[in-house]
Parts: structure tokens; sequence; C-alpha cells
């Protein structure tokens, strides 16, 4: 999760990753320190959600650039649940080789922990090496068929007027939709029902049958064709600019809403005590096929951003996203609301 407006592009890169305290290091195997012989044999990729979704879609794009580039093979193993820590959990455990890598947004490493243990203090380079950045998400903030305002003031003005009665959903506890519900609820003093979902595909479907009045959803095809149609209404965008695909939807900070204005950011992370010339072979190899080809047209027609930094730019973002979520949880400004 990163801010979308002007201070962050003060900031090194738009970047976070990395919270898991797991056991099973100990027990891992030597890994090779030459970065020149990383790969040796197939790459395992595993998605932390479910299949079906963009990261899923990104991340097969991204497993076949990889192995055309390595000349090895390159796969893709999805492994939900906990909200993504499942997987990071697989891939933490995982020898420290460079041949197990896990591709995720920032929440489940950055958010979850607190949430689960908000009193605790944790290092988030502990578990989990943050290797190399892929790709910056807009979020679209609609209204369902439930929702009977205008715009997004009207949408602040109810929420204000009847305290608890909009319902927001995201796809998940501590996902960047939720992220971008708490910080709207928290500058605006409207109080807020959160309705978390276990993934974007059964959130979108009761979105659609008016179930709830708001979600906020990451920016893909499907989400635009139902706002062309008129089954979802387009309130904001968390962006940097508006989109070129709905240039008469605001981004929230243009709305007054700066620490809203968030993106979904996904990356690929490695089991921490990968040798760092693995880290940055691996880095450069996604910067390859993030200039030109199969990846960059993916990213370009749904709207994400292509997210290039070093090894060392994304570790010293993670530092910053996670003090950022740890003020935040501890405001109390996050409720988990009921899972349908």
């Amino acid at each position: 999760m990163t801010a979308a407006g002007p201070r962050a592009a003060r900031r090194r890169v738009l970047l976070a990753a990395a919270v898991l305290p797991l056991a099973g290091a100990g027990a891992r195997a030597a890994a090779p320190a030459d970065g020149r012989a990383w790969p040796t044999r197939a790459i395992r990729m595993v998605v932390v959600y479910p299949p079906g979704g963009v990261s899923d879609t990104i991340a097969r794009i991204l497993a076949e650039a990889l192995s055309r580039d390595l000349g090895v093979p390159a796969w893709v193993e999805n492994k939900g649940g906990a909200g993504g820590s499942v997987g990071m959990e697989t891939v933490a455990r995982a020898a420290p080789d460079g041949h197990t890598l896990a591709f995720s947004a920032l929440t489940p490493l950055t958010l979850n922990p607190l949430l689960s243990r908000p009193s605790a203090d944790h290092d988030p380079l502990r578990e989990i090496a943050p290797v190399a950045a892929v790709m910056r998400t807009p979020v679209l903030v609609a209204g369902t068929p439930a929702f009977t305002g205008r715009d997004f003031a009207g949408l602040v003005d109810e929420a204000r007027r009847r305290p608890g009665a909009i319902r927001w959903a995201s796809s998940g506890v501590a996902t960047t939709g939720h992220m971008v519900m708490a910080q709207v609820a928290a500058a605006s003093g409207a109080r807020i029902t959160h309705i978390p979902y276990h993934g974007g595909g059964p959130q979108l479907n009761d979105a659609l049958s008016g179930r709830f009045e708001v979600l906020s959803t990451n920016v893909a095809a499907l989400q635009l064709d139902y706002v062309r149609t008129g089954r979802l209404k387009a309130l904001a965008v968390g962006a940097p600019a508006r989109l070129g695909a709905l240039p008469a939807v605001p981004t929230l900070e243009e709305l007054g809403y700066p620490q809203a204005n968030l993106m979904s950011l996904f990356g690929l992370f490695a089991p921490a005590g990968t040798p760092r010339p693995v880290q940055e072979s691996i880095n450069a190899a996604v910067r390859r096929a993030l200039v030109g080809g199969p990846l960059a047209a993916r990213l370009e027609s749904a709207y994400n951003l292509p997210a290039v930094g070093s090894v060392e730019d994304f570790r010293a973002a993670v530092r910053d996203d996670y003090e950022a979520n740890r003020r935040l949880v501890r405001a109390g400004a996050l409720g988990s609301g009921q899972a349908p």
C-alpha cells in the first residue's frame, strides 16, 4: 500500500513489504552465494491469493517472462488464505536460494501481523526479504445499486448523518481497500461499517446485487465494464492522477483525502537469508521483464503502473510503510468488521 499523491513522489519508491514472525529458518538448506549461479532449477512463484484475480494474471505473465529470460521453467502456485499470510509463511520457510518466491501485495506483510498483535514489535525484514517491485494498482471506490447518493461527498454526508448505516466492502481485512475505507472514516469523522470479504470475486458478486452500499477494489477491466454499463457508480480512485478510463472521476486526494489516496503494491519476495547477489539477480530479471513485452503491455492495458526500484530501495520502503501502518493501528483507526 502506498499514498498516490505528490507527497509520495518524494519518497525513494512507492513500495513496501514484509512482516512475518515465522518459524523454520534454522532448518533451511544452504543457498548459493553467487548470483551468477542462479537459477539452477525451476522457479516456484507462490501467489498468496486465490486464482482468477489481477495478481494471479500478472504473476503468470511475469513467470512466463522470467522463464524466457532465464532459460528455466517458472511456475505459479496459488496458495491463498489468511489474507495472504498462508502463502507468505510457505515462502518464509523455503530454502533461501532464490528458487521459491512470493508474489504478493504489501498489506499481508506490513499490516496483518499488526492487526493480530498490535502491541508487539516486529522486524519487517526478519523472515521475508523484499526483492523486486512489480506493479502499483489503482483502487476504485464505487457505489453499488444500494447506494442512493450522487457522488463521494454524498457518501460521506450520509455516513455522518446515519452512523454505521453505510456498509463499505473490501476484499478482506488488512487489504488496501480496507485501509482506504479506514482513512476516509478517520479523516471525515464518519462511522462506516466495514464488510470484509475473502477475496475480490465474492465481493464483486455481492456488490452487483446491492448487498452493501460501497466497495473499494483494484481497478481491472471487469470493474471498469460494470462502471460503463451503469451497474456500479465510480465515486473516486486512489491513483497519482485521474485514470484515462474514468476521466470524470476524481482521485481521493482531489477530494481532500490524501491519506486515503492509496494504491495496491505488488512485488516479489524471497526467504530471509537469500544471498544478496541472488536477490540482485532476481531484481535485474524482473526489471528486464518490465521493459516492453507482454508484461508491460498487460500492465498498461489494465491501468497498472510498473514499479521499478532497487533491492535497497525496496528494503528501505518496508520500514516506512510498516511504521505508517503501526501508527494507524495504534490510533484505533482500523476495525475488522464482520466477514459475510
